[in-house]
């Protein structure tokens, strides 16, 4: 194999990194898919064809998402990265394929399609993982994509592919024709150039509703900093922990307090059962404390039981008392006041392999499988409950987001289509040490909120807790590994985007024309004069 080539996979696979938050090299990701693009048009053989993108696509996810293998199993870090680096050879191999029946322009609007087409399956079956999808790329720009209020990261993911293309095209043209930089200036450059510059020119034009000031409400966030390995697991100590937690909630609650937001789990670590949480020891405290502030509600993570009183109630998947008597655990989001009210929401984007054994239901035999983090082990349940926490008394519905579930866009905004008018994140980053995973997951909020253009409030165990507005700006970042509180003005808004109102349109359009290129596909074996078109491009 030509050590150029080999080298071209692994600058790409460098660049992708490079570009990808949190590192400050973000215009990289313009380019950083064109030596591929070379690989395919030198390299016939499919055996090698592949090894070289897999080899890009490897680099790219140990160097940006490394972390997930920064735990006690290190080795589901490697197969994770391994195995995602082989699902994104797909759309190129099938791009590749294209280009055999194909034109070189319709080649590269196919290999659009298949890559959206592919990150909408990611965000969709059980092994999904949109950590990165290439619309994420911007996250530490949110001036720059202001649009995906409109589109949401898809947009994002066709404006890195289409600039992609039409550098290299530019950069193929002037090779062919020997151009010179005057020419290439004057003839080339500027079409990739004008794709560049369009989206971020449109920000300008983008214009949101703003704050309604009479709708302004005041919730205090707590990071507890409670470690996930050492302590927050350990059987025996629940109480203390609450007590913390109110003890950091009192620093900062007041008459004006309407909301407290405490991290995933805070609650019930070992699992409360759900039909028996009002008699705990924990919501009676939390209970005595809130009679100090009546006007507050606490929103905090827990982890819940849920017994199925009939057969016919238990989900697929759930587990099976001695007495056949069926049951789940969730990853759950509970909503306390002073009534004998709780409200209950439970995670759906469970994190394959850690909450989740994907497709248990047909693999029953894997149940248990699932990586033991501390508390429950084993899938948890995806049995619904409440869609959002509620105020109707004051109109406002809260989205409770936990933790991987704020890394889908079209989950959060199918959320805020159902009449969420406020996000609060819920996580425990703490699982990845200080790594670049807690980082890139506090900036993949700012895309969210631009997408639905609601405030967002985030509290996480360890850190990053903050606030983020409509804009994607961040306010009152605490430091990672520290304990923290801080008080913070939000406001419930009431419009909707284009992205909220109508969905992904982007990836809707992209599966349709995926099924037609399929289709092509197959008719072009049985059609003779629309194959081996590759050789004269």
């Amino acid at each position: 194999m030509n050590l150029r080539i080999v080298i071209l996979s692994i600058v790409s696979g460098l660049l992708l990194w490079l570009s990808w938050p949190t590192m400050p090299f973000t215009p990289l990701i313009f380019i950083a898919l064109t030596p591929l693009f070379y690989i395919t048009e030198k390299v016939k053989h499919r055996g090698a064809y592949f090894g070289l993108i897999f080899l890009a696509f490897l680099i790219w996810n140990a160097g940006s998402t490394w972390w997930v293998g920064n735990t006690p199993v290190p080795v589901s870090g490697v197969f994770a990265n391994s195995f995602n680096a082989f699902l994104m050879t797909i759309p190129w191999l099938m791009y590749k394929n294209s280009r055999r029946r194909l034109s070189a322009t319709t080649s590269f609007f196919a290999l659009i399609v298949y890559w959206l087409t592919f990150e909408y399956i990611h965000q969709t079956w059980e092994l999904s993982w949109p950590w990165l999808v290439l619309g994420n790329a911007f996250a530490m720009h949110p001036g720059w994509v202001q649009w995906y209020e409109i589109t949401g990261a898809s947009g994002g993911t066709v404006w890195v592919l289409l600039t992609n293309i039409l550098i290299y095209a530019a950069w193929k043209r002037a090779r062919i024709h020997d151009l010179s930089v005057s020419e290439i200036g004057k003839n080339e450059i500027w079409k990739p150039a004008l794709v560049v510059l369009l989206p971020l020119l449109a920000n300008l034009f983008i214009h949101p509703v703003a704050d309604d000031p009479s709708k302004q409400i005041n919730v205090v966030v707590v990071q507890p900093n409670i470690d996930p390995y050492d302590e927050k697991f350990a059987g025996g100590n629940s109480m203390q922990q609450v007590e913390k937690l109110l003890r950091l909630s009192g620093e900062k609650t007041d008459s004006n307090t309407r909301y407290i937001i405490w991290p995933e789990t805070a609650l019930f670590p070992q699992g409360g059962w759900e039909e028996q949480l009002n008699y705990t020891p924990e919501i009676t405290a939390i209970r005595e404390f809130l009679r100090k502030h009546p006007q507050a509600k606490i929103i905090s993570g827990a982890v819940t039981l849920k017994q199925y009183r009939q057969p016919d109630e238990a989900a697929e998947g759930s587990r099976a008392m001695e007495d056949g008597t069926h049951w789940d655990a969730f990853n759950s989001a509970l909503q306390i006041d002073t009534s004998n009210a709780i409200q209950i929401y439970h995670k759906y984007e469970l994190v394959p392999g850690v909450e989740l054994v994907p497709y248990v239901r047909y693999l029953n035999f894997m149940k248990k499988l699932a990586l033991d983090m501390g508390g429950i082990t084993g899938s948890y349940g995806r049995t619904p409950a409440s869609e959002m926490l509620t105020d109707p008394a004051h109109n406002i519905n809260v989205f409770p987001t936990i933790c991987y579930e704020s890394v889908f866009s079209n989950y959060v905004a199918n959320r805020a289509r159902a009449g969420a008018n406020m996000l609060v994140i819920i996580t425990n980053d703490g699982w990845w040490g200080n790594t670049d995973g807690h980082r890139q997951h506090m900036q993949y909020a700012r895309l969210r909120a631009i997408e639905t253009r609601k405030w967002i409030a985030r509290s996480a165990n360890t850190g990053i807790s903050a606030v983020v507005d409509p804009y994607g700006n961040i306010y009152q970042p605490q430091p990672y590994w520290e304990p923290a509180v801080f008080k913070a003005p939000v406001t419930p808004r009431y419009d909707t985007t284009f992205y909220v109102k109508y969905g992904d349109l982007i990836s809707k359009g992209a599966i349709i024309f995926c099924i037609l290129l399929l289709i092509h596909a197959i008719f072009s074996r049985f059609i003779p004069g629309i194959s081996n078109v590759e050789n004269n491009q």
